[in-house]
């Protein structure tokens, strides 16, 4: 067992994060606005990494990244093995190193005393430098199998299925129902949280590797999944759980009271000069915005709002507020729950906790105010705390319930669990047909797109060998 190189570095170096754009100027524009330290400190920081005993932020990180040696490695400058040690099991690590909530970091051991490592950061610097330098190059098979697989969905889960599959020689086809792969990662997070061209290049990568990939396909539409389960030796269902949670109050028909994903993929579009389609465009300029839900969707339309010029956003969570700062002794090294405040929230969103909404109330039917009540430690409302506030758009963010069912999934009548999601275990992944697999949110539910990127990983070597009988790939 080798030590890391810098036994004391935890001790002689202080935590340095990326830094942001001031907001006035960030919400001047869609591109993204972190500003990356220089390679010498991305170097330094990697020295804090501490040589415990146990590295919990391998558990932390749902795709068991091997965080540790990589940090050694970038200590130690030698770039290239860490870049080959870090997409040994992250197929897309310049995505996660950019969106990711990094458990690993709440998971770390300097994180009993908040000075966590700055794993996120470092593993975006390891992930741009090698498409820098040029490492990051196409891995086309040596042999082809002969088997056919289909791929429904070119988010995290799809893709990261589709690459690994394609490698050890299937002829992969993968189906996307909007214009362009990528899934939640092209049209749900926005631009200045994620550019696009980092998921064109993995997809022009995939394109070389042997992967088809079929735009403008609705499965369950367009063509049937009975039609790809005939045509294919195998078949992965990894949409996304996009069947959103309404707010059944009275007003909810009023024009101005949207979805949030009815919300943010029109922007994506705009930037990217994609025609919107038959669809009434939702903007925030010059308006009053309400957003109803605290998770990252609401973030992600705060940030959005207020480039569109929104007069004034506000955000409104049914939870209670978080405390400040959690019980380590209690959470470590679980994820905490405590008070995060987003970039998009610090550029000027007012937020209130412990808020119901009762109806919303309207003007010549566009919705003109929310009546809102407050609610006690029990979730239950507090008599005679009722308020209004004003709002010319109304944003529905509160979360997902599960995969959209009417259409493929209703077709071949497969079997779901208790919450709505296509039911498959993470042994197999195999759904309630032989030739049908799930993975991602179409399995799990809503989730991160780190664990989506695990579990088409998993997946993928899960297909591999049923296919084959055996398998090589990592799980």
């Amino acid at each position: 067992m080798t030590l890391m190189g810098k036994i004391t570095g935890f001790l002689e170096i202080e935590r340095q994060d990326r830094s942001y754009e001031p907001a006035a100027d960030r919400i001047r524009h869609y591109r993204e606005f972190i500003i990356q330290p220089s390679e010498a400190e991305i170097t330094r920081q990697a020295a804090r990494c501490m040589d415990c005993g146990i590295p919990y932020c391998h558990t932390g990180c749902p795709v068991n990244n091997q965080i540790p040696d990589w940090n050694d490695l970038v200590y130690h400058a030698d770039w290239l093995e860490a870049a080959q040690n870090l997409h040994s099991t992250n197929n897309f690590p310049e995505v996660t190193g950019r969106i990711c909530p990094a458990p690993c970091e709440a998971a770390c051991t300097l994180n009993i005393i908040d000075v966590p490592v700055t794993i996120k950061s470092i593993e975006c610097a390891i992930a741009d430098k090698a498409f820098e330098e040029g490492w990051v190059r196409p891995q086309p098979p040596e042999v082809k199998t002969g088997k056919r697989v289909a791929v429904v969905g070119s988010g995290p889960a799809g893709l990261a299925a589709a690459q690994q599959l394609a490698r050890v020689g299937h002829d992969v086809h993968v189906y996307e129902k909007h214009a362009h792969p990528g899934g939640l990662l092209r049209y749900g997070i926005p631009d200045f949280k994620m550019e696009k061209y980092i998921v064109e290049r993995r997809v022009a990568q995939m394109e070389a590797e042997g992967v088809t990939f079929h735009c403008n396909v609705h499965i369950g539409r367009d063509m049937t999944l009975k039609k790809l389960e005939r045509d294919y030796d195998a078949v992965l269902l990894a949409g996304g759980a996009e069947q959103p949670r309404d707010l059944a109050v009275p007003g909810r028909e009023l024009d101005g009271v949207h979805f949030a994903m009815d919300f943010l993929p029109q922007q994506n579009r705009r930037v990217a000069n994609e025609p919107l389609g038959d669809v009434e465009p939702i903007l925030a300029t010059g308006k009053q915005v309400v957003v109803i839900g605290g998770g990252d969707t609401g973030s992600d339309c705060i940030g959005t709002s207020f480039r569109q010029g929104a007069v004034s956003v506000s955000q409104l969570e049914i939870m209670p507020q978080p405390p400040e700062t959690e019980n380590k002794a209690l959470t470590w090294p679980h994820w905490p729950l405590k008070l995060r405040t987003s970039s998009s929230q610090a550029e000027g969103a007012a937020r209130d906790f412990s808020v119901a909404t009762n109806r919303f109330i309207g003007k010549d039917g566009k919705v003109a105010e929310l009546e809102c009540i407050r609610l006690d430690s029990q979730m239950k409302p507090v008599p005679g705390s009722e308020f209004r506030i004003p709002a010319d758009l109304v944003l529905l963010a509160m979360g997902f319930l599960h995969p959209v069912q009417e259409g493929m999934v209703k077709e071949l009548r497969l079997d779901l669990d208790q919450r709505g999601n296509v039911k498959a275990n993470e042994l197999d992944y195999r759904a309630s047909r032989t030739k049908i697999f799930a993975a991602g949110d179409m399995r799990r539910g809503q989730s991160l797109v780190v664990w989506a990127i695990r579990e088409g990983r998993q997946a993928a070597q899960a297909i591999d060998k049923f296919l084959m009988g055996k398998t090589d790939l990592p799980r």
